[in-house]
């Protein structure tokens, strides 16, 4: 199995688990989240959790050690990272973060979703585009937008692998594809 696949059965069973014992989902997410970029901002720590060399019974210390100094963690966090450090599996967590928050995501009904523009465009019309997307797919849209002079005008929307291209630049590409099968 993939180290992908691992991580998202892992995350699958901390959120189930967050579920069933009536833990607040969002607050696990933001923990596990946090604890993913404690380890990947201190280089240090990262080669200490991720070395094959060093025992995993000394991650395991190490993570009870900052378990125990991180305050309030959620018991299936702390179970989850217990349980990484001790199948020497931390290599794995930033994985399971970015899988556990696609799982609430989708259980939110939350899609992402990326708009490119030619320029910045104001929130009245970014806000008009993000209904037409929640009315396409039936969910709250996550929107992240950035600017792109290169599409010339117009907007592409990409929704997962899904994308809505209303830019000039595909509408030129079209016109060429067009003028260029008439001739031949």
């Amino acid at each position: 199995m993939t180290s992908r696949g691992a991580a998202v059965r892992y995350a699958r069973a901390l959120f189930d688990t967050s579920l069933a014992e009536e833990h607040d989902v969002a607050a696990t997410n933001t923990e596990v989240s946090q604890f993913a970029s404690l380890v990947s901002t201190n280089p240090a720590l990262a080669r200490v959790l991720t070395n094959p060399a060093i025992p995993a019974s000394r991650k395991r210390s190490l993570v009870e050690t900052l378990v125990s100094r991180a305050g309030t963690l959620q018991p299936p966090v702390a179970k989850l990272l217990l349980l990484l450090a001790e199948r020497d599996r931390l290599a794995l967590l930033p994985d399971v973060a970015t899988a556990f928050e696609n799982l609430l995501m989708d259980h939110l009904k939350v899609v992402r979703a990326e708009l490119v523009t030619a320029q910045e465009l104001s929130a009245d019309r970014v806000n008009a585009i993000k209904a037409s997307l929640k009315a396409a797919t039936g969910r709250d849209v996550q929107l992240d937008t950035r600017i792109d002079p290169g599409i010339i005008g117009g907007a592409v929307a990409r929704i997962g692998s899904t994308v809505y291209d209303g830019s000039i630049t595909r509408q030129l590409e079209r016109m060429k594809e067009t003028l260029t099968s008439v001739t031949d």
